[in-house]
């Protein structure tokens, strides 16, 4: 982790290339702006919009644009929470997984549907597209990966491209979505993850918002589960 760091303050300033990283701080998101900040003079962008997480995010995020050496905005969406009535933007209960659950493709996309949040990826990208064109970045960093996609859509390699065509059309300029995690699952990008030294331990993707991950909630069982199948040591405080 050191070493990451050290390399990329040192380039820090030689950097000709810019960046702009949606950075929510989880696993997904931590690992793929690593991946590129090295290469790349990166502007991490976090939205509060409304989430019980969102102070947790906010934190988690500040603390690895800081390891990394970059640039942190946070975004606020108060109006998204006001639309669909997702778990994580209301009162409604947030869905709980057994690990053995989260191959059932039946149950998880009832999950997914409870926690949905309108357009979200749609809008998190066209605001990243302002922020791209404004900074003259070139790339727009995002965590989208395979496992996620196969319950939210707004994270598959169909999405990415499309997205990418319509900037082509959309754009003056010449800006990119890069998702380099997209053919992953979570075992992959904890294993990616802990090769490359990205910051794992202070990432953070309890959909539930308390300092320790809940350990139950279906973003903390894919957690749980991806640190297991890779064999990396697991430092996530879990109150289950």
């Amino acid at each position: 982790m050191q070493q990451l760091k050290r390399l990329i303050k040192e380039n820090h300033m030689e950097k000709s290339k810019k960046a702009i990283s949606v950075l929510s701080g989880g696993l997904d998101s931590t690992v793929a702006t690593s991946i590129l900040a090295k290469d790349y003079n990166t502007h991490a962008i976090t939205f509060d919009y409304g989430q019980k997480s969102a102070g947790m995010e906010i934190k988690s995020s500040k603390a690895i644009c800081e390891k990394l050496g970059m640039e942190h905005t946070v975004i606020e969406l108060p109006w998204l929470a006001q639309l669909g009535g997702s778990a994580l933007t209301s009162s409604e209960e947030v869905p709980k997984l057994e690990m053995d659950e989260l191959d059932d493709k039946e149950i998880c996309d009832e999950t997914a549907r409870k926690v949905w949040v309108p357009g979200r990826n749609v809008v998190f990208s066209s605001i990243a597209l302002s922020f791209a064109e404004a900074e003259k970045a070139e790339k727009i960093i995002v965590g989208w990966d395979f496992e996620e996609a196969a319950t939210f859509p707004d994270n598959s390699k169909e999405f990415l491209d499309a997205f990418n065509n319509l900037l082509k059309i959309g754009s003056l300029e010449d800006i990119q979505i890069d998702a380099p995690l997209i053919q992953m699952d979570k075992k992959e990008i904890v294993k990616l993850g802990d090769d490359i030294g990205a910051p794992l331990d202070i990432s953070y993707s309890c959909y539930m918002g308390d300092k320790w991950h809940c350990g139950v909630c279906e973003s903390c069982m894919r957690r749980k589960r991806a640190f297991e199948l890779a064999g990396v040591v697991d430092r996530t405080k879990y109150l289950e």
